[in-house]
């Protein structure tokens, strides 16, 4: 008996991604005008910077720019963050970071679901933030009580979607029509419901106590509530958002604009104000979904990370109540400590880099004992910097503050659980720095290899 053919998870998860912001652009037409002035901005941005353009191009990184994309979603029980692990995981994602948002006011804690391997990363880099309530932060006992209630009636997975899980489980993947059958189901889970599961009166009391809480609860599912492409220039993208008919949030997050960028830096158009059909025929409205943008940086090593946070938490102080323009002036200031060269952020040790043969080093013969610093001075090998995959907790709840419409609050703070969030998830979360330093030794190994061949 033939063996049917199993598609990769490589090619599910793009399937997937591209029906996500199909979906999203019907829903939420805003997302497509977001789309446009990222492709335009990144386009002039190449033609502008042709260096850049090359880096891209060989790091395998100009091709994924205009599929790339993160999705965000936040989930009510252990239950449903357990069996998300088991969906992404037919698409290759899988759990990379633990980030507790409590730091910043906001009662979830979360982990990316995302490709690892360097060739999934390359055909599509596909990401979902994805948070989990927690529950016992919220000091009423009795909206604690109602809220568990109320997420204990709902099933936010279809029967052919959990059917196709276990599927691909137990067969070791899917067909090409099963796929599509799973991209379809699965898609149910995200989609956006204009019906609330609860009357006026419950959501208004989870409402008052977080925002963010009524907008778990109160749903049939946990909505995708925003899209993230990848711009090259989100400086350009914030300054032509109102162009566009967009109302950006007050300040771009993160790291200040950099000759070598780092990390991630996010801005959006704030969440939408949708009218909702609450149980009892009341009529309201709720705000969740809003329109995000990012770029990315190079990847820190701890050292690197250790000086980052020393100076954002120092640059935070100086800046509240800043519009962008002083914003950013000010964290340039402060971010002058940091290197903004590539070459110096390598010899310092404060990011990580990806090493490759140039042409001269491809065609060199066995060049014995030199180091990797002599073989960079000898123009033998190119060192590129490895691009950041994963989140920041402080600008993840600075986004969701910024579009929750919710002042920072103190009562979540300093709650940090990972042992819980990874017994609810069913498994442990991927450390995100060690994937990168991974990827650093692996390709440092290559080079010297095949030069000592």
């Amino acid at each position: 008996m033939t063996q049917p053919s199993l598609l990769s998870t490589n090619e599910v998860r793009d399937r997937f991604s591209k029906a996500m912001s199909a979906m999203y652009q019907a829903e939420v037409p805003q997302y497509g005008t977001l789309l446009e002035l990222v492709e335009r901005v990144n386009q002039e941005t190449l033609s502008q910077q042709p260096e850049l353009h090359r880096r891209l191009e060989a790091q395998g990184e100009l091709a994924r720019l205009s599929v790339e994309r993160h999705g965000a979603i936040r989930v009510g029980t252990a239950a449903e963050l357990s069996m998300l692990r088991r969906l992404f995981a037919v698409m290759g994602m899988y759990p990379v970071g633990y980030y507790d948002l409590s730091e910043a006011g906001v009662p979830v804690h979360s982990t990316a679901f995302r490709p690892i391997d360097d060739d999934a990363l390359a055909m599509n880099p596909f990401r979902v933030f994805t948070s989990l309530l927690r529950l016992e932060l919220i000091e009423s006992e009795a909206l604690r009580q109602r809220s568990e209630e109320i997420l204990a009636k709902r099933d936010i997975f279809t029967p052919g979607a959990r059917e196709l899980i276990e599927r691909h489980e137990t067969q070791g993947g899917l067909t090409s029509e099963e796929a599509d059958q799973f991209v379809k189901e699965a898609l149910e889970t995200f989609r956006w419901h204009q019906d609330a599961t609860v009357d006026l009166e419950t959501y208004q009391a989870l409402h008052d106590e977080h925002r963010l809480i009524a907008d778990v609860v109160c749903f049939r599912g946990p909505h995708i509530n925003h899209l993230t492409p990848r711009t090259l220039d989100i400086d350009e993208a914030q300054r032509r958002m109102p162009e566009m008919g967009m109302n950006p949030k007050a300040v771009i997050e993160g790291p200040p604009r950099r000759e070598c960028p780092i990390l991630l830096r996010q801005t959006s158009f704030k969440a939408l104000e949708e009218s909702i059909r609450f149980a009892g025929d009341a009529q309201g409205t709720h705000t969740a979904r809003f329109g995000e943008i990012e770029q990315r940086g190079v990847a820190l090593t701890p050292k690197g990370r250790a000086l980052y946070d020393q100076l954002l938490t120092k640059g935070r102080k100086q800046t509240a109540g800043l519009d962008n323009d002083a914003h950013q002036t000010v964290m340039q200031n402060v971010f002058a400590k940091l290197p903004d060269n590539d070459e110096a952020m390598r010899r310092e040790g404060l990011a990580y880099f990806h090493y490759h043969l140039t042409e001269k080093g491809q065609a060199a013969g066995d060049i014995g004992n030199a180091d990797m610093d002599a073989l960079i001075a000898q123009r033998l090998v190119e060192a590129q910097p490895i691009t950041y995959e994963d989140f920041l907790p402080v600008s993840a709840a600075g986004i969701f503050q910024s579009n929750l419409g919710g002042a920072e609050s103190e009562a979540y703070a300093g709650n940090a659980n990972r042992d819980a969030f990874e017994a609810a998830l069913g498994a442990q979360v991927t450390d995100e720095l060690a994937l990168y330093a991974e990827r650093e030794k692996a390709s440092k190994a290559k080079v010297l290899a095949r030069l000592k061949g």
